[in-house]
């Protein structure tokens, strides 16, 4: 109940638009995932999971090449920044693994 509070409350604070979508990572006991959302039209432009792929590694290194990967595609997409969405996770071990290989590829936020 208190994570959806904490998410609430920083999703509040935050919407994406065209010029600057939102980066949404959501981070499960098995898996990460990352989208990168324009609030205004309703659309998902880039879309990065670990599901169903091979990677190999810790949570860790896999949320770091999750970034990587969010990052080629937002690209790809025209997009260089946007507006971070952790929801109600703490900024610190995967996301922040994960946030700062997007920034190493080119990402702006």
């Amino acid at each position: 109940m208190k994570a959806e509070y904490r998410a609430a409350r920083t999703r509040a604070k935050i919407h994406g638009t065209s010029e600057r979508p939102r980066l949404t990572v959501h981070i499960s006991n098995l898996h990460i995932t990352a989208q990168v959302i324009d609030d205004d039209k309703k659309v998902t432009l880039a879309y990065a999971t670990t599901v169903g792929s091979k990677l190999t590694g810790s949570k860790t290194e896999k949320a770091a090449a999750i970034g990587k990967e969010i990052a080629e595609k937002a690209k790809k997409a025209k997009v260089k920044t946007v507006v971070f969405d952790r929801g109600a996770n703490a900024y610190a071990g995967r996301m922040s693994a994960l946030a700062d290989a997007a920034r190493k590829e080119g990402l702006e936020f």
